[in-house]
């Protein structure tokens, strides 16, 4: 029987999926150069939480496939897996949903002050209502920085509030987007400018690490507020908590920080108009139930020989280990 080492439990869904076909061993931990014992041993990784990196995926020539579970692999080496054959078999589209509702509950906690207001009461300070913080949502811009899955999700959700949605995508056509009924730019200061909510809804790459940082902050409004549910190294924590401390913006909410878990000791927590949430924009029950189920079927097709279609390395299958 095939072993899988698990980074951490699946949602009962998912470990149901592989109970009985595979041996599964969970580390509580997915650093791979902290459990590579565990990984020389294996035929499959399902990553969770943490990272594995060309060194690992070098030491381990039994390993046949490395799963996430998600649509981000920026913690997986994508070409050393590549170039050793390993499918890397992720989930694609799932979760968009689920971060779009997220993304939105963030806009109405941060429009309405909600966080502040409900710890004021709970202490007695009715009179927090008289602080006339809240602000409508209505005919207010929406700058969505990627039209992917999730950006459409959250256009489509914005719009029926009746929100002034501006898609951010240099990769579209306007055209296209126009005729879904918002207004476009592919110019990223523009966004920013134009915005009263900024959401960031494009994947982590070289080239999009910090793509907020001080001269995007200085750019924003005074009254706007920036939203981050997508990958925390697109910002720079350093400059958006100055940003937040000196108010030259209203507030931020983000559910994905540049090293996770977040550290109670992490500046950001210290300021009273950040939300932040841990990472779980996608685990509504619904969601993780669908996302673990695709996870473990992939996994266990990837191990029987079978093509998964999902996978981020799709050029895998024309590597010699696919073809003897």
């Amino acid at each position: 029987m095939d072993t899988v080492v698990l980074s951490h439990a699946l949602y009962k869904d998912g470990m149901d999926v592989l109970e009985g076909k595979v041996d599964m061993v969970i580390t509580n931990n997915g650093k791979s150069d902290e459990i590579l014992e565990e990984l020389k041993k294996a035929d499959g990784f399902i990553l969770r939480i943490g990272k594995i990196d060309r060194k690992a995926i070098e030491a381990c020539p039994g390993l046949r496939v490395i799963t996430r579970t998600g649509v981000g692999c920026d913690n997986v080496d994508l070409k050393a897996a590549t170039e050793n054959g390993i499918p890397v078999v992720f989930c694609p589209t799932q979760h968009a949903r689920a971060v779009a509702e997220h993304t939105l509950a963030m806009i109405f906690a941060l429009s309405k002050n909600l966080i502040e207001s409900h710890n004021e009461t709970l202490k007695g300070n009715f009179n927090i209502r008289n602080k006339y913080q809240a602000v409508d949502v209505k005919a207010k811009t929406v700058s969505i920085v990627g039209f992917g899955n999730i950006g459409k999700e959250l256009a489509s959700l914005c719009k029926g509030i009746g929100m002034d949605v501006l898609i951010c995508d240099s990769l579209k056509k306007k055209e296209m987007v126009e005729k879904q009924g918002y207004r476009f730019t592919d110019k990223l200061s523009e966004a920013i400018a134009a915005a009263d909510y900024l959401s960031l809804n494009i994947p982590y790459r070289p080239e999009t690490k910090d793509i907020i940082s001080k001269p995007q902050l200085d750019l924003m409004k005074k009254s706007a507020f920036l939203l981050n549910c997508a990958r925390g190294e697109l910002v720079n924590e350093k400059d958006l908590h100055d940003a937040l401390f000196e108010k030259k913006i209203a507030g931020a909410a983000i559910d994905v920080m540049q090293v996770e878990p977040i550290q109670k000791e992490h500046p950001l927590l210290s300021l009273d108009n950040i939300i932040v949430t841990p990472h779980m924009a996608p685990l509504t029950k619904e969601t993780t139930a669908e996302i673990v189920k695709i996870a473990a079927e992939g996994t266990l097709a990837v191990l029987s020989g079978q093509k998964w279609p999902y996978v981020a390395n799709p050029e895998v299958y024309d590597h010699p280990r696919w073809n003897s």
